[in-house]
């Protein structure tokens, strides 16, 4: 693996999910994944989601910029981010709260379990 590499969809072929039923509050969000890193608890790619809106719960840590799209994060005591292209956002372990997609959006991430 090269010690530097460029964060791209281009190769990479994506994995398709969706939020747990049970967690979904309205649409039928569908997430597209392209994983760039999976090493020792540190995960690095970019995500897209479809418009939905679905309960979140974070026992990682995660930073995150949003490269397309528009979404708004609410967390559970009620406050709102809006999250638009160029936003960039820190989710530590604890934050609940739900993740509604708006328009399609597209965002690069890395988690640290």
């Amino acid at each position: 693996m090269p010690l530097i590499q460029r964060v791209t969809r281009d190769g990479t072929v994506p994995e398709i999910t969706r939020p747990d039923p049970a967690k979904v509050i309205f649409g039928d969000p569908v997430h597209t994944t392209w994983s760039l890193e999976e090493t020792d608890g540190l995960y690095a790619g970019l995500w897209q989601s479809s418009p939905g809106k679905w309960r979140i719960s974070y026992s990682e840590w995660e930073y995150f910029r949003i490269i397309s799209g528009y979404s708004v994060l609410t967390s559970a005591d009620g406050s709102v981010i809006q999250l638009h292209a160029g936003d960039s956002m820190i989710i530590r372990p604890g934050y609940e709260g739900t993740w509604e997609v708006v328009q399609t959006t597209l965002k690069d991430y890395v988690i640290r379990l």
